[in-house]
């Protein structure tokens, strides 16, 4: 059974290599194209030029690799679907089909350590202690107790203009846009 027959797919055509698959996209202009990550040429590179060329092709990655950074690089390439080889003939052709209907598809198990993994990363750049001077984690401990610029600079016996320059740099250094988010990110960093 061939997806043609089984998932009323209709093959404009097979590459070989990663030039070829270009090629081909650019001669048929198919809705979904499935590329091996692994093929001749790069899938990889394929898939980006593909994406790059014709933004309107749904592009589907068939690979043997469940490792994080593989599947991520597919994702920046522009491809839509992750399908790892060995997935059932029904599995492959609702990718396909979903896909091309405009959805994403990426392996549950990969899906969830990729999001752990993105997660993991983005708490390890959080911006710790460390980085605030001994005054601006004074400053924030006060902010987190809700003390107004003129109050923290009458209880640290400054001027309430270094007081607002202190805050400049605390909300650089913590990444957030206003005073509450940096009174939460004291509470979270444990500063209250």
């Amino acid at each position: 059974m061939t997806l043609q027959e089984h998932g009323g797919f209709v093959v404009v055509a097979q590459a070989g290599t990663a030039d070829e698959a270009v090629a081909a996209v650019e001669a048929h202009m198919p809705e979904v194209i499935l590329l091996d990550i692994s093929m001749p040429g790069s899938g990889l590179a394929a898939a980006s030029e593909i994406a790059r060329r014709f933004p309107a092709v749904a592009i589907v990655m068939l690979t043997a690799s469940e490792a994080d950074e593989d599947l991520l690089t597919a994702l920046k390439a522009g491809a839509r679907g992750y399908a790892l080889k060995g997935v059932s003939e029904d599995e492959l052709t609702g990718i396909l089909q979903s896909v091309a209907g405009g959805a994403s598809y990426v392996p549950p198990a990969l899906a969830g350590r990729v999001l752990a993994a993105l997660q993991d990363r983005r708490s390890a750049t959080l911006p710790e202690v460390e980085d605030l001077t001994d005054r601006e984690a004074e400053i924030l401990r006060h902010v987190a107790h809700g003390q107004s610029n003129k109050e923290i600079a009458r209880a640290l016996d400054l001027q309430e203009k270094t007081i607002k320059h202190y805050m400049t740099n605390i909300l650089q250094k913590l990444q957030v846009r206003n005073r509450v988010e940096a009174a939460m990110k004291a509470r979270d960093l444990g500063l209250s």
